[in-house]
């Protein structure tokens, strides 16, 4: 199981990636778009995730996803419970959502893509 600590270390090095307390969550963003957020018991996060791939996940996954609330939706928005996740699938699902928000050039950069 990771834990917070283990998603501070994997967006400590994200370029552009800040974190920040709104209403009791921890929340990871790039400028001003969220792309992680940690439930306030921290045994779930809320992730930025393709809204095509969501029911494809939930169906696949119920025992690690659950959708988001019905108010979030219309975002590319998946909830993940932490407890279902080893150290590298968090990696992988942390820097598929960071690499949506932040620019192409950016992301290239950070991956040595040419």
């Amino acid at each position: 199981m990771v834990d917070l600590e283990d998603i501070r270390a994997v967006t400590a090095d994200l370029p552009r990636s800040y974190e920040v307390l709104v209403r009791d969550r921890i929340k990871f963003r790039v400028g001003q778009i969220v792309y992680l957020s940690v439930a306030p018991d921290e045994q779930s996060i809320g992730i930025g995730f393709p809204r095509e791939e969501r029911a494809a996940a939930l169906a696949a996954e119920p025992d690690k996803f659950f959708p988001p609330r019905p108010s979030d939706e219309r975002y590319q928005w998946i909830q993940v419970r932490l407890a279902a996740l080893d150290l590298t699938e968090l990696r992988e699902l942390i820097l598929d959502a960071w690499s949506m928000c932040v620019p192409k050039k950016v992301r290239a950069e950070y991956f040595g893509d040419s």
